[in-house]
């Protein structure tokens, strides 16, 4: 089986949406991508730091998925990443109310040895040296490697940012932060510019109006499936993330059309993450329920016209 290594946090969220709130509970980047990946045919490795007060329980939750947890360091007297958020009635827009960095303020990554040499390297949103430590880590280069940022990098760590994605594959980030990052107010010219960074591909995230592909002159366009029930966003960009990278893995096929196919099997599994509080629907998710939901963005898409 093909190797996907991880990196990211493993954290507590405390959320508040228009349809109710949660006390502390599992978060981060790493664990969303990870819950998400698994449900590809691969091996995978998370790489992170929590503090000695996160719960065995959660650890266990990621081996039984067959995530290997040996990356992610467990300091004593630590105490976890914490974020707390709320959000707006449109659930697009956020507050953050508190943000703890704790352990993760002096972590350092280490990449399990049997991962250094990954198929596929997923670098989930973190300070750009940390992603940039990954990949020097490794000891031949990945066959792809998808880089997840936001906003907060570009305004505290730029020139370190631009460092990072000029050794990347596919960047993945939302309309808002492709502007910012570009210059650009148009899409089609923000990705030109950031494929001009270094990046083959751009991948923008719209949330719920789908997320668009870029490479070179090639764009391709996924719809969001409009969903009865949005409980709770967080986590649905490192849902799709993990499931992006999860299906190149499992594929080995980097190609335009490939990677349209993972968008979209990215997009499915972020759709059944926005349903309930945190992970919580991504615990409880089958592979039954995957494939069917899969047909419906196919039936969503899918037309014959006469041209």
């Amino acid at each position: 089986m093909n190797k996907l290594l991880i990196v990211g946090t493993v954290a507590f969220d405390a959320i508040e949406t228009p349809f109710g709130k949660t006390d502390k509970i599992l978060g981060g980047a790493a664990t969303y991508i990870g819950l998400s990946a698994s449900f590809f045919n691969l091996q995978s490795a998370i790489v992170s730091v929590v503090g000695d007060d996160f719960p065995q329980e959660h650890l266990d939750l990621l081996t039984s998925r067959n995530i290997d947890i040996s990356g992610i360091e467990i300091v004593k007297g630590g105490k976890t990443f914490f974020w707390s958020g709320l959000y707006h009635n449109d659930l697009n827009s956020r507050d953050t109310l508190v943000t703890e960095l704790n352990v993760l303020a002096d972590f350092q990554p280490k990449v399990p040895q049997n991962y250094k040499d990954a198929d596929v390297v997923m670098l989930g949103n973190l300070h750009p040296l940390v992603q940039s430590s990954v990949l020097d880590q490794l000891e031949k280069k990945p066959k792809l490697v998808v880089l997840d940022t936001m906003n907060f990098w570009m305004d505290c760590a730029l020139p370190e940012l631009l460092d990072v994605i000029k050794r990347v594959d596919v960047i993945t980030i939302n309309d808002e932060e492709a502007r910012q990052l570009s210059g650009e107010y148009s899409l089609v010219k923000a990705a030109a510019k950031i494929q001009d960074m270094g990046p083959k591909y751009v991948v923008i995230k719209k949330g719920e109006h789908g997320a668009l592909l870029f490479h070179n002159r090639e764009v391709f366009f996924a719809p969001a499936l409009p969903l009865e029930d949005v409980f709770d966003p967080t986590g649905a960009g490192d849902t799709f993330a993990g499931g992006f990278s999860g299906f190149i893995a499992q594929s080995e096929n980097i190609s335009f059309n490939n990677l349209k196919n993972a968008i979209i099997y990215g997009s499915n599994l972020a759709s059944f993450c926005v349903e309930k509080f945190g992970t919580e629907r991504m615990e409880t998710l089958s592979k039954a329920e995957v494939a069917i939901r899969l047909q419906q963005f196919k039936s969503l898409t899918q037309f014959d016209i006469e041209i």
